[in-house]
């Protein structure tokens, strides 16, 4: 049976994923920041605080010698949404950067030898096409730059893992209608889903060079960097 372990598995994207995944008979890690956030009927539920090193680490420990085949970093925050740059305090800017930029590449670091031990060694990134230099808008200073900042560590982290063939995925979920997207959403997470697994389903030990040098968008299209 292959193994996923997906962050902020307990709403939205994350709890589609879940439930896709177990729907095709993947056993499914999934991880809230606390007990009271429900996981998807069938994944194994565990506590991880994705701003705390400390909760990083001990995920690695506890899953210690066990093989997964994707690691999906799915967790994230739009803390500045709706702000200008006058209201933006800079505390909320670098909780956005722990959050969104820098827990992604530290769980993946803790998880590497789970990913070493499993035949798919996918990595799959959450990001958002806000992040994208060629499409920038206006406002969200913290988060469309945490995102870039995350495309750019996830390039760092492709190079690194490239002689273990690990696929590191850049993956926009689209405009979905969920809690962070809001009623406005273009997509519902059932087409989010949907589009970002046909992707990351793909991806393997041969094909993961021309994989890890793209941007996505849900729908398979490339973003410009």
């Amino acid at each position: 049976m292959p193994t996923i372990l997906i962050t902020g598995a307990n709403r939205g994207i994350g709890l589609a994923l879940s439930q896709s995944y177990l729907a095709d008979g993947w056993r499914v890690l999934a991880t809230s920041r606390n007990s009271s956030g429900e996981v998807a009927s069938g994944a194994e539920q565990l506590l991880l605080d994705v701003s705390s090193e400390d909760s990083i680490t001990e995920l690695g420990r506890q899953l210690q010698g066990t093989a997964i085949d994707i690691i999906w970093n799915n967790a994230g925050v739009y803390l500045d949404k709706g702000q200008s740059l006058e209201q933006l305090k800079m505390h909320t800017w670098l909780q956005t950067f722990a959050i969104n930029s820098i827990a992604p590449v530290k769980i993946a670091q803790a998880l590497h030898a789970n990913l070493q031990a499993s035949q798919r060694k996918v990595l799959a990134f959450t990001t958002s096409k806000m992040g994208s230099l060629t499409e920038n808008g206006q406002q969200a200073f913290a988060y469309r730059s945490s995102k870039s900042a995350l495309n750019m560590a996830v390039r760092c982290l492709a190079h690194d893992y490239s002689k273990q063939k690990i696929s590191c995925l850049l993956l926009h979920p689209g405009h979905v209608r969920t809690a962070m997207g809001g009623a406005e959403g273009a997509i519902d997470t059932a087409t989010s889903v949907a589009g970002m697994r046909s992707i990351v389903d793909r991806a393997n030990t041969d094909n993961y060079p021309q994989m890890n040098s793209r941007y996505y968008d849900y729908d398979g299209t490339v973003i410009p960097w």
